[in-house]
């Protein structure tokens, strides 16, 4: 039976009519302003290297990598992530290069704050660039991460980044206890203004693969189920999360992002502070897959994929597809 004009009272199609309409009832949008860009670096001058798993990103030596961010910076990204890959020959079993005031990652801080002073410049906090094993702890003699031992790496990583001027630290490692010892040094060194982003829910996930062909570290042994998440556990994020905000985290983050949809409303509706997502490397790097064998459009999908985060609740993201998307977004 055809209803009659009169019996069709609601006819939601009515907002969905012309472009005009549907940006006035649009829900969610999303700007440069919300995202991040992870930036990978690498020794030497005037070099840039493509990534094999990442199609379209690139490793950079620090004066190319502050040319890319005063790019990004101008069209409107407000941040971008650190992430080294150092020579193998310097990294150890303790990952000792991680304090290094000389390292990769100061120094890129400190040219970036000179060279970029208004954009935000966050740094990882974890050892698994540094350590030859390429786990994110320091590992004892029964091959188990130790969290205490690590906790003192950590916190001697963080005073060497706060130094040079990092605005946010972003500890990535899952370590118990972490955030309170690190905001304790920052703040009994004179850097109370140094914000700490928490990985508070950073799953031990199949989806960052590309990311450690990115930064050229393997693990030589294991996995890093002990101390990342359990990808079947939405309880244990939401615990982990308050656990974070009790201890002094400014920000708290979700890892990855389209598979933990549900975490990120869940912790949301939890906690008053900000939560970010990281759209990681697998995630990017399988769209990117299936655009160049031609079944997907690469900018529409990741576009959708990010749209999709921040309706979750995300309220900036991580990741990869900023020059993918840039355009639609300006």
């Amino acid at each position: 039976m055809v209803l009659t004009t009169f019996e069709m009272l609601k006819r939601p199609r009515r907002n969905r009519l012309k472009a005009s309409i549907r940006h006035l009832a649009q829900e969610c949008t999303l700007t440069a302003n919300d995202l991040v860009a992870p930036l990978f670096l690498i020794p030497g001058e005037k070099k840039r290297e493509l990534i094999d798993e990442m199609p379209g990103i690139e490793r950079y030596s620090v004066d190319c990598l502050v040319k890319e961010a005063e790019i990004l910076h101008a069209q409107g990204i407000p941040a971008i992530d650190l992430f080294p890959a150092i020579d193998p020959f310097i990294k150890d079993h303790e990952g000792s290069e991680a304090w290094n005031p000389q390292g990769l990652v100061p120094t890129a801080i400190r040219e970036l704050k000179q060279e970029v002073p208004s954009m935000c410049v966050i740094a990882d906090i974890a050892l698994d660039p540094y350590t030859s094993h390429g786990h994110d702890g320091i590992v004892n003699d029964r091959e188990e991460v130790d969290n205490d031992l690590t906790l003192e790496a950590l916190v001697r990583q963080s005073l060497v980044y706060a130094d040079a001027g990092c605005d946010i630290l972003a500890p990535s490692d899952m370590m118990d206890g972490r955030v309170k010892v690190i905001r304790e040094a920052l703040d009994s060194h004179g850097f109370q203004n140094v914000g700490i982003l928490s990985y508070c829910a950073k799953y031990a996930s199949a989806f960052y693969a590309p990311f450690r062909g990115a930064i050229q570290t393997n693990l030589a042994f294991g996995d890093k189920a002990t101390y990342q998440m359990n990808p079947s556990n939405i309880r244990e994020a939401i615990r982990e999360a308050l656990l974070d905000e009790e201890e002094g985290a400014d920000m708290l983050m979700v890892k990855p992002a389209l598979p933990y949809l549900d975490v990120i409303s869940k912790i949301k509706e939890k906690t008053t502070l900000p939560v970010g997502a990281y759209h990681v490397s697998g995630e990017y790097a399988m769209i990117m897959a299936a655009h160049e064998k031609g079944l997907l459009d690469a900018q529409k999908t990741l576009f959708e994929s990010l749209i999709g985060i921040k309706r979750a609740g995300a309220d900036f993201i991580f990741t990869y597809a900023i020059n993918q998307i840039l355009d639609l977004l300006n």
